[in-house]
């Protein structure tokens, strides 16, 4: 796992990777199916394409349904914001200008196989972390760091899953 600061205007993110025994064209189509990725997720409840849009392409949108004990309820728009097959996929949550996140596949090839590395960087748009850190400013660090590792168990698990997808498992 790798993590930056704790300030939340320092745009701090997390990142978690994998090896897997398959090349990146049989990578790319399990990453870029966002139906996917609830599965493993204890946060990410559902998605949906929007705007008649049916998988991963530049600009397209999906909501996200989310539940976290501490955040509560919530319903989110993603904008794909790359989308490049075989290589990369990444959707910025909200306003794409202005972030509450930034999301991202990468596939390297390896060894005959894949790396894929997950991250997650957080911006400053307002959202529940937001909220929490206005309550709470002098424990921001603290709040940011939870937030990042609850993010981190959930995005191993999303890696573990995919993994076994595409593996074929």
């Amino acid at each position: 796992m790798e993590r930056t600061s704790a300030r939340l205007a320092d745009g701090p993110t997390a990142g978690v990777r994998t090896w897997i025994d398959a090349v990146p064209e049989r990578v790319w189509p399990v990453v870029s199916d966002i139906a996917l990725l609830p599965a493993a997720s204890t946060e990410l409840q559902s998605v949906e394409w929007l705007d008649g849009a049916t998988g991963a392409v530049l600009g397209a949108r999906f909501h996200g349904h989310n539940r976290n004990d501490a955040l509560g309820d919530w319903t989110t728009t993603s904008h794909v914001v790359e989308c490049a097959p075989g290589r990369a996929f990444g959707w910025a949550v909200a306003d794409p200008d202005d972030p509450i996140a930034t999301w991202r596949f990468a596939l390297s090839p390896r060894d005959g196989g894949t790396d894929l590395h997950y991250e997650v960087r957080l911006g400053t748009r307002s959202s529940g972390l937001t909220t929490a850190i206005e309550r709470r400013p002098e424990s921001e660090e603290s709040i940011v760091r939870q937030r990042l590792q609850g993010l981190e168990r959930n995005m191993t698990a999303t890696l573990d899953h995919l993994k076994r997808l595409a593996e074929g498992r």
